[in-house]
């Protein structure tokens, strides 16, 4: 059932972020998304990805913005690459814990998911695994490079492991990005994880890292990975959140 929604930028907490709330979402009773975008910030792509999500499973979508403004509907990829470099661990997990607080305690949503891409995804495991509201984890094409970057306090692969909810993750084969023996770390880490949640590891052997941007879908491998996980990835949200949904 597709669901009508209303979309606009919002502040929280001092925090410029996006916020898509479909018009049948009641307040105490809906699901959440948090979504965590690649390096384009809050660009008219991931835009349209909150969109769809609360458009098709009926969840409410809020969207951090790494760039406080900037995003690549305005910005050279050059600028967002440099602000990139200047991300702090610790301070962009507070914000996205910030806007946590804010779906949890203005919305009272039932359950809270989250969802990240590139440096999103990263940064979705870090989270799932810092903070128990979380109770689902998508990461697509993390980025996990083989060498520790300077403003990486934290090891994505070694906090995978402490994440309680279940976790999906999108691994493209041909990640330029990401070695292949960082993959299989990150798989070790979730598939030994002492819970009952599920790990879900989809691997498109001929993909490419941010195969879920549509400016690489000239590329059919890309276009036919996005096409295949997208509609797998509405439906772990949707399950997750009737998974955790409270007894009536």
């Amino acid at each position: 059932m597709a669901h009508h929604f209303d979309s606009r930028f919002v502040t929280v907490d001092g925090l410029r972020a996006h916020f898509v709330t479909p018009a049948d979402a009641t307040s105490g009773n809906a699901p959440a998304v948090l979504l965590l975008p690649m390096i384009t910030g809050i660009g008219e792509q991931v835009r349209e990805f909150a969109e769809l999500i609360a458009g098709e499973t009926g969840a409410i979508a809020l969207t951090w913005d790494p760039w406080h403004g900037k995003s690549s509907d305005d910005t050279p990829f050059e600028e967002l690459h440099e602000l990139h470099a200047q991300l702090d661990d610790e301070t962009v997990l507070d914000e996205q814990q910030r806007l946590v607080d804010y779906l949890t305690t203005e919305h009272g949503v039932s359950s809270v998911g989250v969802i990240g891409w590139c440096l999103g995804g990263r940064f979705a495991l870090i989270l799932g695994a810092r903070d128990p509201r979380i109770e689902s984890v998508v990461a697509y094409h993390p980025t996990l490079p083989g060498e520790i970057q300077p403003h990486h306090s934290i090891d994505a692969v070694a906090a995978a492991a402490d994440i309680p909810a279940p976790v999906m993750v999108h691994y493209p084969g041909k990640d330029s990005l990401v070695p292949r023996e960082n993959f299989l770390s990150l798989q070790a880490a979730l598939q030994g994880r002492d819970t009952d949640a599920p790990t879900i590891i989809h691997l498109y052997p001929r993909a490419k890292h941010g195969f879920s941007d549509s400016r690489r879908h000239n590329e059919q491998v890309n276009a036919d990975a996005w096409a295949m996980s997208w509609p797998q990835t509405l439906d772990f949200l949707r399950t997750s959140a009737r998974l955790r949904e409270p007894a009536v």
